[in-house]
């Protein structure tokens, strides 16, 4: 199994990083994907993926949370890393409209601006949307964005944008949310073929059930491809084995070791 998108790298997992380690070995999960936010983060999680480089892949970006005043700096060295560095995506990038409208206008250029980064590398873009599924589409249907493909994040829109959003070449990232009681994501994504979804888990949020109310981690996944198996109606083993197949070809899209 793989985990797309995992901050691996938060303080919480690196205080016992061998013993959580161990634990995602051990649940089956043979690689995690970590989506970086902002530069301070970069450090942090290149540290980890050198440690790890059989199992922990790096991707850099700017999270829309964190696109501030000081945007452009940030997204300069950023550009600057990643003409010394391989990685295996652009991420986490996307439109955020949930805490904070102040710098809606920047997050629009900033993703446009990874966009093409990703289009130069030829890399794919971990999207992160909330809020902004409208925007989101409109920027990834222009025709200078065509070619863009990637994962959209713990997807949580509806159906309608589901189908957008696959018709566009992209994938669905399904974490913990899908074990909620009072989810009906599943309606978004019932008619969307598994040939579109990936597993993540997003650790250490969003933890899945029934181990809501303490930190996420990749050991859980074998728990989001459970609840998955049984929504579709077909084995854990179908399941895994088409959802690391769509993120194994994502890989191979960045030629990525």
């Amino acid at each position: 199994m793989i985990d797309t998108h995992a901050h691996l790298y938060d303080e919480i997992f690196t205080a016992d990083l061998p013993a959580v380690m161990d634990e995602i070995h051990a649940s089956g999960v043979k690689e995690v994907w970590l989506p970086n936010c902002d530069l301070a983060s970069w450090h942090e999680l290149t540290t980890l993926a050198a440690l790890y480089p059989k199992v922990c892949k790096p991707m850099i970006g700017l999270h829309p949370t964190y696109v501030k005043e000081d945007y452009e700096a940030q997204l300069a060295d950023m550009q600057e890393i990643i003409s010394n560095k391989s990685v295996l995506a652009i991420g986490e990038i996307g439109l955020d409209y949930y805490w904070d409208l102040s710098f809606v206008a920047e997050q629009k250029l900033a993703f446009e601006q990874q966009c093409h980064w990703a289009l130069d590398k030829h890399l794919w873009i971990d999207v992160h949307c909330r809020k902004a599924y409208a925007d989101l589409i409109k920027i990834l249907k222009q025709p200078k964005f065509k070619e863009v493909i990637g994962i959209i994040h713990c997807f949580s829109g509806d159906a309608a944008e589901a189908k957008h959003l696959i018709d566009l070449g992209f994938l669905l990232g399904i974490g913990g949310v899908i074990t909620y009681k009072n989810t009906n994501l599943f309606d978004s994504i019932r008619e969307i073929p598994l040939e579109h979804i990936v597993l993540e888990t997003d650790a250490p949020y969003l933890t899945p059930v029934p181990h809501r109310g303490t930190p996420n981690s990749p050991k859980y996944i074998p728990l989001i491809a459970q609840k998955l198996a049984d929504l579709y109606e077909i084995s854990l083993n179908e399941l895994i084995d088409q959802t690391s197949k769509n993120a194994i070809k994502l890989k191979e899209y960045s030629n990525y070791l």
